[in-house]
C-alpha cells in the first residue's frame, strides 16, 4: 500500500450540462442526469491540503476538466459553448476534492496520452 503524491478532483455533470448535451442533438433520444451522472470523472493533481489550494488549483485545471468533459460527449468543438467560463463550469459539473490517495494496487502506474 502506497499514498500518492496527488488529490484527486471527481467531477460530476449537473442538470445544465445534461441540458447542454440533450441540446447539441435534438432528434436524439433525451438522456437523464443519473445517466450522465453514474460514472463521474476523477482528475489527479498536485497535491493540495487547504481549501485555498483546493481553489487554486481548480482554477488553475478547470478549463482543461471543461473541455475534457465537452469532448467526452461531442469532439466537434464546434457543438461546444463559446463562453466556457469558470462561473459557467461551476453551474455544469459539482467538484469533489480528496487529498488522499492510496494506491492498494502492486503492478505499476503507467500513463497514456489520449
Amino acid at each position: 500500500m502506497h499514498t500518492l503524491n496527488r488529490s484527486a478532483l471527481i467531477v460530476t455533470p449537473k442538470q445544465p450540462f445534461l441540458d447542454w448535451v440533450n441540446s447539441v442533438e435534438p432528434d436524439e433520444p433525451k438522456l437523464a442526469l443519473k445517466q450522465v451522472q453514474d460514472d463521474p470523472s476523477i482528475y489527479l493533481v498536485p497535491e493540495c491540503d487547504t481549501a485555498d489550494d483546493m481553489a487554486d488549483m481548480l482554477l488553475d485545471f478547470y478549463l482543461e476538466i471543461f473541455d475534457d468533459q465537452l469532448a467526452g460527449w461531442f469532439v466537434n468543438e464546434e457543438s461546444w459553448p463559446q463562453d466556457r467560463s469558470f462561473d459557467l463550469f461551476r453551474r455544469w459539473f459539482d467538484v469533489q476534492h480528496y487529498s488522499m490517495l492510496i494506491d492498494l494496487s502492486d503492478g505499476p502506474l503507467i500513463r497514456e496520452e489520449y
